[in-house]
């Protein structure tokens, strides 16, 4: 009997997983709460990726797309997430080998090992994983000899106030409140166009809401449109501009600061969020050092957490602060590096004090800002190879990423960016993100050595 896989979540990287995992006469089984394939992805549908097809394919999942007749779309253009499904995800889940494996509307609401709580050790390795389930109102277990968590952290928005506690008021106010990167010109502009309009953050989401709000043809004066910023320069948020290889987002960055030297954006920087109060004229947006923004609706762009509930009976090791694998933790601690590009990592980085059970995907960084899809495609090829016993496919590195240059903190780069990013990928193997820090920490310094600039931990990609 082949080893049975359960996979949480069927998006790109869920679903890239399941590939691999068939390529190797493994049995996967794909759980997925939402009710179509690219649940979380259909959220933000209208959002334009920053990263060109040629990067958002997995290699295992194209091959099974060629054998049934598949296009691949150019690879030098730039899909919406809409895209990412109806071309990629939807053709891809529809395969009748991938078809039947593939579970809507299953909920995973918690993992254990099958009669073993977390404290039980003796002969835990040997016992199957238990997966207690949701779908249509009734609760089953699923028993699977490994488990891939590829459930992201849409769902998981980092709240409105600082400290990472929710703003006084926030759970009263949710009905004039969104999260994450509503549909501005879209299916959102009656609610949006013509009102004051507040944007709490500092990464890609951010600003790339506001400069859809800038965008509106019927827009408010510059005075409605605030962004809320927590950090005490907003340049830091441009990001590297024309020495970006992704350009999509280098061009995100340029715009953002147009807007801001030009006036259109009223700009509050060191803008930590305390309270929110409302009455019939709208919200009430109070920092923490009284300063006070009246406005009619308020999009929170924060970032995300990982949902770590489902997981409390499982040995899960976790870095104290980011919440990722410990291993990982410091190729992608903003608090170490601004460096965003990240040598890529798999089963050896992503492994955990349970056998058998890996992270992968957006939830694989915890709470860290940056990561690529691409990334995601080779941490499951890594860890399927692992799960299958090709222990040479495991260390063997099958992607290449481009430099972000996000390491200077006004567009353009400056020399770092010029040169490469914090001089270019570190040297495998290493725990260090880039070939800077891992000079710096074998010099014996706790830091990199970049250009100092650093992201804060609301920093993160759409």
């Amino acid at each position: 009997m082949s080893q049975t896989i359960a996979i949480i979540g069927a998006g790109p990287v869920g679903l890239a997983a399941a590939a691999h995992a068939l390529e190797r006469g493994l049995d996967p089984v794909v759980l997925e709460k939402g009710p179509a394939v690219g649940h979380a992805v259909r959220h933000w549908a209208h959002v334009p990726m920053f990263s060109p097809w040629a990067f958002n394919v997995d290699a295992a999942a194209e091959r099974l797309l060629k054998a049934a007749g598949w296009a691949r779309p150019e690879g030098d253009s730039y899909p919406t997430g809409g895209d990412l499904v109806a071309r990629y995800l939807a053709p891809l889940a529809e395969i009748p080998v991938l078809r039947e494996r593939i579970r809507l509307g299953a909920e995973v609401l918690a993992i254990s090992r099958r009669g073993f709580d977390k404290v039980r050790t003796a002969g835990r390795e040997n016992a199957p994983f238990a997966l207690r389930c949701r779908s249509g109102g009734e609760e089953t277990t699923l028993f699977a000899d490994a488990v891939i968590d590829a459930s992201g952290t849409w769902f998981s928005p980092n709240p409105a106030g600082s400290g990472g506690l929710p703003a006084i008021g926030e759970a009263q106010n949710t009905g004039r409140i969104s999260y994450g990167m509503p549909d501005v010109l879209g299916t959102d502009r009656t609610r949006y166009a013509g009102r004051r309009v507040a944007v709490l953050g500092g990464g890609h989401s951010a600003v790339g809401t506001l400069t859809a709000l800038a965008a509106l043809p019927d827009a408010p004066s510059p005075a409605a449109v605030t962004w809320l910023y927590r950090g005490a320069d907003v340049a830091k948020a441009y990001g590297g501009g024309a020495a970006d290889q992704l350009s999509a987002r280098g061009e995100l960055g340029l715009r953002i600061a147009q807007l801001v030297e030009s006036g259109r954006l009223a700009v509050e920087t060191g803008y930590r969020l305390d309270r929110i109060e409302s009455d019939a004229a709208g919200l009430r947006l109070i920092a923490d050092d009284g300063r006070t923004v009246p406005v009619d609706e308020l999009i929170v762009a924060t970032g995300f957490r990982p949902d770590l509930g489902p997981l409390r009976e499982l040995r899960v090791g976790l870095d104290p602060a980011l919440e990722c694998p410990p291993v990982l933790a410091p190729l992608i601690d903003p608090n170490e590096h601004s460096c965003g590009t990240v040598r890529p990592h798999g089963a050896a980085e992503l492994s955990h004090p349970e056998p058998g059970f890996y992270i992968a995907g957006m939830k694989a960084y915890g709470r860290a800002p940056t990561f690529l899809l691409a990334t995601g495609h080779e941490q499951v090829r890594s860890i399927v190879a692992a799960l299958a016993g090709d222990h040479e496919a495991v260390r063997r590195v099958e992607l290449v990423l481009p430099e972000t240059g996000v390491c200077s903190a006004t567009p353009g780069g400056g020399q770092a960016a010029a040169a490469g990013c914090c001089g270019g990928p570190a040297p495998a193997p290493s725990t260090a993100c880039c070939a800077q820090d891992h000079d710096a920490k074998a010099a014996g310094e706790a830091g990199c050595g970049c250009s100092g600039t650093t992201k804060t931990p609301e920093l993160a990609t759409a």
